[in-house]
């Protein structure tokens, strides 16, 4: 291949990584701005989201069409081929972590001024906080070409899981308790999934990371956690 070539072909590699990670930051902003609509009841802000949700479906399809190309022109071999499969899968999951934001962006409109159990909302926002350092992880072990951090992202999914049990069971107490709760505690209920399938989507990332690495999937079933879970109240990285 002529030196001028491969520099155009490492040209088209370095732009779909670009392009992985601003998908990131925006899918990213997505998520926190869809929780905190939900938290804080403002719908002007849930709008956004579904907003930024068209365009970012725009954004992906180009990722996966010069991915496509990419292939079609270079016929890439070995870890070329990794790198231009890493960029496809990703862009799809991360269209997936877009796809569920919105549909927590939508339970705020549909909740509207519906009375919030503050309860409710601290178990989402503890949730949520773990998605999305899930998520930051995964992007940082792409962006960094680490195998062992998108192990332990692998590894920590399991805890998302067995949050969303302690959760649910909560929710479902309250709505006994107090039938005033079962609307909101019904959407939240729904919430809880969606943040645990962007955790699932998260956890793909970080699989999709070990094989460019590695070149070798990890072995094995993920790790699952259910049932309760004590995990102590955390914060989420602003960056990758």
């Amino acid at each position: 291949m002529a030196d001028h070539t491969v520099k155009a072909y490492d040209r088209e590699l370095d732009a779909l990584g670009r392009t992985i990670i601003e998908m990131g930051g925006v899918v990213r902003q997505m998520l926190v701005d869809s929780l905190d609509s939900l938290t804080d009841a403002d719908v002007g802000l849930a709008q956004e989201v579904v907003t930024t949700g068209l365009g970012f479906a725009k954004l992906r399809r180009r990722v996966e069409s010069e991915a496509i190309l990419t292939i079609a022109r270079r016929a890439p071999v070995a870890a070329d081929l990794r790198d231009v499969v890493a960029a496809f899968r990703i862009s799809g999951d991360l269209g997936r972590i877009a796809a569920h934001a919105g549909s927590i962006a939508d339970h705020t409109v549909k909740v509207g001024s519906a009375v919030r159990i503050p309860r409710a909302i601290l178990g989402h926002k503890h949730m949520g906080g773990l998605a999305i350092n899930l998520m930051n992880d995964a992007l940082g072990a792409y962006v960094d070409r680490d195998a062992e951090r998108a192990r332990k992202v692998w590894e920590r999914d399991a805890d998302l899981d067995s949050l969303e049990g302690s959760v649910y069971g909560d929710l479902l107490s309250q709505m006994i308790d107090d039938p005033r709760a079962i609307s909101f505690c019904a959407h939240m209920m729904s919430v809880t999934k969606h943040i645990e399938r962007v955790g699932d989507h998260a956890t793909n990332i970080a699989e999709t990371v070990m094989y460019l690495v590695t070149g070798v999937a990890p072995a094995g079933e993920r790790p699952r956690g259910r049932g309760t879970a004590c995990i102590e109240p955390l914060t989420y990285d602003e960056d990758f």
